[in-house]
């Protein structure tokens, strides 16, 4: 297998490179969709503040140059034009050079963004897109083979994505070595989807076969990655299978898919389709600059391969503000029980014992109790998830949240569009409270009586009675 170009993989590289740029998509859209109220101007965690107080060193992109929010859009819509062209194939039809420059380009706005996004955007799977991204800069296009050098560091960083998690599990919770934390991961996950109750019933002796099979993907068939074929081809495939039985458990934004990116990668297409004609050989530039890449990326990568090992291993840990290498992990803890933060409003001028509260409804996150979960998945809701981490603590809401309740009081339009029912369509309401419930699964006998999936009972109070003030 030469260096520089291996047919074999021209198969995998172009469904590859498709999967990313469908990410790619996703992740612009949802940065579009969402900013104004998150990060914009006039939003909870505004850009221009935070670019005030952190130096660009320490969050290199474009918007410590300049800041609006018609930039950050013009920026987040390019970036869907861009990526969704390159579904199309439209890196195949331009010159080496091009193709690489125009990959390039979408790390570097996707870069941008994130180092702006403060905790809205602190998730492993913007880390992992901005390495995953990163690599494929050097993928190159149809007009060479793919080389050697950039598939094996993805699969390094699909080895250290599955190991990560796998590792995290064995030093976290007792429920990973015991088989059972699958007994309530399906209910207390961040984001349920349709499907997650019927997980949630399966008899418990499939949750502990779940729960095994798990530490066999994470655990054994990272190693497997680096056999010769078919051998590392089998392991892939049985690592895209498991993700998909998660795609459809549970809402993880697009780390699922883009963990099938990397799988998808490691699979010998010759065993599949046959490969072309052989391309050209690769131009000499090229072949001198994968190969400085991967000897940077590799000595870069010291640091999370060191983490993989540490009693102390971190997660979803980046360790260069360019995000080219980093830690990943999840749930290394699972809750027992669900909590959730119910926001309510009132337009009554004084609150009292018979006030009628009246509450927002999310889109993903549960607060009607007979409300289905919905499928969002790759689309990021960031408002939903940081609505789960402050109802495990208010510390996790500590920057946003108060921002966020004035917002609903003055009914500002950007912050409503983020929630799945505004229960105050014509004036903004006069008190916002917010209550802590526990939420658990009904049970089939549940279900049928009330037509309900969820039943809730009231913890404390999260939010006491708040107004705007004079």
């Amino acid at each position: 297998m030469e260096w520089f170009g291996d047919g074999d993989y021209w198969l995998s590289r172009l469904v590859f490179q498709r999967t990313l740029a469908a990410v790619y998509v996703v992740a612009f859209l949802s940065a579009a969709l969402q900013f104004r109220a998150l990060i914009g101007e006039r939003g909870m965690l505004p850009v221009p503040a935070f670019v005030r107080r952190v130096p660009f060193r320490a969050a290199p992109g474009l918007f410590h140059w300049r800041y609006s929010d018609r930039l950050f859009a013009g920026c987040a819509w390019t970036g869907v034009v861009l990526s969704a062209a390159l579904v199309a194939g439209a890196a195949d039809r331009v010159p080496l050079a091009v193709a690489m420059a125009w990959w390039a380009v979408l790390w570097a706005l996707y870069l941008s963004i994130v180092n702006v996004g403060q905790t809205w955007y602190a998730f492993g799977w913007e880390s992992l897109l901005l390495e995953t991204g990163f690599l494929a800069v050097f993928l190159g296009n149809e007009r060479t083979a793919p080389p050697v050098l950039i598939l094996f560091l993805l699969r390094w960083t699909l080895f250290r994505v599955e190991l990560g998690a796998g590792l995290i599990k064995l030093r976290g919770d007792p429920c990973w070595r015991d088989l059972t934390c699958l007994y309530y991961h399906h209910e207390t996950q961040p984001m349920p989807s349709p499907l997650s109750w019927f997980f949630h019933r399966l008899p418990r002796p499939l949750h502990r076969v779940e729960t095994a099979a798990s530490h066999v993907t994470q655990l054994v068939l990272p190693f497997l990655l680096f056999t010769p074929q078919p051998l590392a081809t089998v392991a892939a495939g049985a690592i895209v299978v498991t993700q998909l039985w998660l795609v459809l458990s549970g809402n993880f934004a697009w780390l699922n898919w883009l963990t099938i990116a990397l799988a998808l990668s490691a699979v010998d297409g010759s065993l599949i389709a046959t490969p072309p004609a052989a391309p050209a050989g690769p131009p000499l530039w090229y072949a001198v600059l994968v190969c400085v890449v991967t000897a940077a990326l590799l000595v870069l990568g010291y640091r999370p391969a060191r983490n993989l090992f540490s009693r102390r291993q971190a997660m979803n840990r980046t360790y260069d503000p360019l995000h080219l290498v980093n830690a990943y992990g999840a749930f290394g803890t699972v809750g027992r029980v669900r909590q959730e933060v119910v926001i309510e409003g009132t337009d009554e001028a004084e609150p009292h014992p018979g006030t009628v509260w009246r509450e927002y409804g999310f889109k993903g996150k549960p607060t009607d109790v007979r409300r289905l979960p919905r499928q969002f998945a790759p689309y990021h809701l960031r408002l939903d998830w940081l609505m789960w981490f402050a109802a495990l603590s208010p510390a996790y809401a500590r920057d946003w949240f108060g921002p966020f309740v004035e917002r609903l009081l003055a009914g500002d339009r950007d912050t409503l569009r983020l929630l799945g029912r505004n229960p105050f369509p014509d004036a903004p309401p006069v008190h916002i409270r917010a209550r802590l419930y526990r939420y658990r699964f009904t049970t089939w006998r549940e279900l049928r009586t009330t037509g309900a999936f969820w039943h809730r009972t009231l913890v404390r109070e999260f939010l006491p009675p708040t107004r705007l003030g004079p």
